[in-house]
């Protein structure tokens, strides 16, 4: 894939060689996406084993919906949802990620077996998640969030979102950083949807290069949302149900790989997971030894060709380093 700073790998996790794969199991009654259909935990377990038969390559539990206007469900309860699900997929070797805002169901979690807990919040909805996280080593998602969306509070006004998600993201990072988590531990996440109308969140994904900025891996997750609903339907038309939106999904995922996401969360995997290999393919044959002109350029070399070219390179690398490329608008 493409060789930016946001693909690298995760400390404490597999190193994919590729854009990774994250599926969804939504363990609640109310999800915008698929509630109800995976709230029994026997179900929940195959539906999680399933998505890593069709490709998934580590698997996303959460037992609470963040759709707007979502009532906060009760931590007892959020407990009892999520860590039998993420213990029975562990202990079928899974890589488990858990979906929480509560240092609580974190930590639970990642003793019954979770590799990583992706906090929507960032760590802003309880301040013990990061202590909690940092203590335990463990891989931390970092979105951009400004709030709960109780309410219709979507507080999503913004002068240039790209510069501001980045500044609010960084802000962020620094504050996990100073609280222990270590960095080569620390995804980011745009935090599609959250805050944002449909033009803020095509807006991100047309700029998806400028998070690599931060300097962490970049997690995508755009599945069914409706920002994908409303360009699927076009000015005049209705939206249509989320279930009918991976196709779109798996674009954005295949655009998301191309432009060197670490990974993309999924509620349906295969046609990602599709979309993802193809990007890499192509990628490939962008840049390997058939591709166009890669031949004519080393015949066109003569034999004692290398000195001069070494020079060359060392030229250009003390120019570079002389004047260092900007950093991206935005970033500090």
């Amino acid at each position: 894939m493409s060789n930016h700073s946001g693909r690298g790998q995760v400390a404490g996790l597999p190193a994919w060689d590729r854009c990774a794969v994250m599926g969804v199991v939504n363990v609640t009654p109310d999800s915008f996406s698929d509630g109800g259909r995976w709230f029994d935990t026997t179900i929940a377990v195959k539906h999680g084993l399933d998505l890593v038969t069709e490709g998934a390559d580590l698997v996303d539990v959460g037992g609470e919906s963040t759709r707007p206007g979502a009532t906060r469900v009760d931590e007892d309860e959020e407990l009892r949802r999520v860590i039998p699900v993420v213990r029975g997929l562990a202990s079928e070797g899974v890589v488990v990620s858990v979906d929480t805002m509560r240092s609580r169901v974190a930590q639970q979690a990642l003793a019954a077996g979770a590799a990583l807990v992706n906090d929507v919040s960032g760590g802003l909805a309880d301040p013990d998640m990061i202590p909690v996280v940092a203590e335990s080593g463990a891989p931390f998602v970092v979105m951009h969030w400004r709030g709960f969306l109780e309410g219709g509070n979507v507080r999503g006004v913004y002068e240039d979102v790209v510069a501001e998600v980045l500044d609010e993201l960084h802000a962020r990072v620094d504050a996990v950083l100073a609280g222990g988590i270590s960095p080569d531990r620390i995804v980011v996440d745009p935090g599609l949807g959250f805050s944002k109308d449909s033009e803020h969140d095509l807006t991100l994904l047309a700029h998806l290069d400028r998070l690599h900025a931060l300097g962490h891996p970049v997690l995508v997750a755009a599945s069914r949302k409706r920002f994908l609903g409303r360009v699927l339907a076009g000015p005049e038309g209705a939206p249509p149900p989320a279930r009918e939106r991976d196709a779109a999904t798996a674009a954005v995922s295949a655009l998301a790989a191309h432009a060197g996401a670490w990974a993309v969360r999924v509620h349906e995997v295969r046609a990602t997971a599709d979309a993802v290999r193809v990007a890499r393919a192509i990628e490939g044959a962008r840049t390997g030894p058939d591709a166009p002109g890669a031949h004519a350029s080393q015949a066109s070399q003569p034999a004692n060709a290398s000195q001069p070219a070494q020079a060359s390179q060392t030229s250009q690398a003390s120019q570079i380093s002389q004047n260092p490329p900007r950093r991206a608008e935005g970033a500090r």
